[in-house]
């Protein structure tokens, strides 16, 4: 990997260069025949991926290799360090597609609108698109349900993570549950990996990370604390989940659409036969079985684009001396 400095002063960017991208820099004769590879020349990829979760950055690493396979052209990963970089370079143009959470893409349809359209996203083997928000506690805390939280202190993820930050606040406020006035102290840690290991330092007594392949009722087999454990980060039953929410709605594809409509067809079609076209590729991803890219569209992220305006119009209150 080489570091690189972002343009337009936006937070720096990790460029991963593909093998696909190496190799003459001369035009090819697929992109002397089709007008909008010309016009490209490369697809910018953005995501937040990082070493922290190496199985998010090898998913990304693999697709981005198999869409320049497909596409013809060099795929580019720019890899931000925090959601708001993603959702910039995306709203700006410099990139052409992105995958996000909900509420990052609800912070792009908020700045620019139908020039950012959610394409697809995962479907696991049952037909499942959604995932979880968990509270979790330390295991040796005296805490045992959200209500055993009021005044004390929580950590969220960042402000535009759907599971760590929109769709919990939003849950908790039709519980009757105020967020803003039910904890004594809360804070960003800014990834989810961060908040774990700050609650598991003692800075808080709280935090809110995502959970999925699985259900409250059954518990769940994948997800930040199981993720983080596989690593051996921490050991899982230092934790116990007091609280859910959800399911949500995973994590979308999402790609520009003002660039040419045979390139937007293209990474639609290609992402939803890579399971297929390059299974190998895709079992690598760490995929659950039967597991594939469902179309999705704007209307599926309704509420949480609803979740995120009322999320501003409350700081917005707070900031002129309103309610919370």
């Amino acid at each position: 990997m080489v570091k690189i400095a972002a343009p337009l002063g936006l937070v720096s960017f990790v460029l991963i260069l593909l093998a696909a991208c190496s190799g003459s820099s001369e035009p090819t004769e697929r992109q002397h025949a089709d007008d909008w590879r010309a016009e490209l020349s490369s697809i910018k990829y953005g995501s937040t991926a990082s070493e922290e979760d190496p199985i998010a950055l090898r998913r990304i690493e693999l697709t981005a290799e198999f869409l320049s396979q497909a596409a013809g052209i060099p795929v580019r990963v720019y890899q931000t360090s925090d959601y708001n970089g993603t959702v910039q370079a995306l709203s700006s143009g410099q990139l052409q597609m992105a995958s996000m959470g909900a509420g990052a893409y609800s912070n792009v349809d908020s700045q620019i609108g139908e020039l950012a359209d959610p394409i697809l996203a995962e479907r696991n083997s049952y037909g499942q698109t959604g995932y979880y928000s968990t509270m979790i506690v330390r295991a040796d805390s005296p805490y045992q349900s959200i209500e055993d939280l009021k005044g004390k202190t929580l950590a969220y993820v960042d402000f535009n993570s759907t599971s760590g930050y929109i769709y919990p606040r939003w849950k908790m406020d039709e519980q009757g549950i105020n967020p803003d006035i039910f904890f004594g102290e809360a804070a960003m840690a800014g990834k989810s990996t961060q908040a774990v290991l700050a609650l598991s330092n003692g800075q808080f007594d709280a935090t809110i990370v995502n959970a999925h392949s699985g259900a409250p009722e059954t518990g769940f087999s994948m997800g930040t604390i199981k993720r983080m454990a596989r690593q051996g980060m921490i050991d899982e039953d230092e934790f116990r989940i007091v609280w859910t929410a959800g399911p949500i709605p995973r994590s979308p594809r999402v790609v520009r659409t003002d660039l040419p409509t045979e390139f937007q067809d293209l990474i639609r079609g290609a992402l939803a036969a890579m399971p297929y076209d390059a299974p190998e590729a895709y079992a690598k991803m760490a995929r659950l079985p039967g597991s594939h890219y469902g179309p999705v569209d704007r209307r599926f992220y309704e509420e949480i684009i609803e979740m995120r305006a009322k999320e501003i119009e409350r700081h917005r209150r707070r900031a002129i001396g309103g309610e919370g």
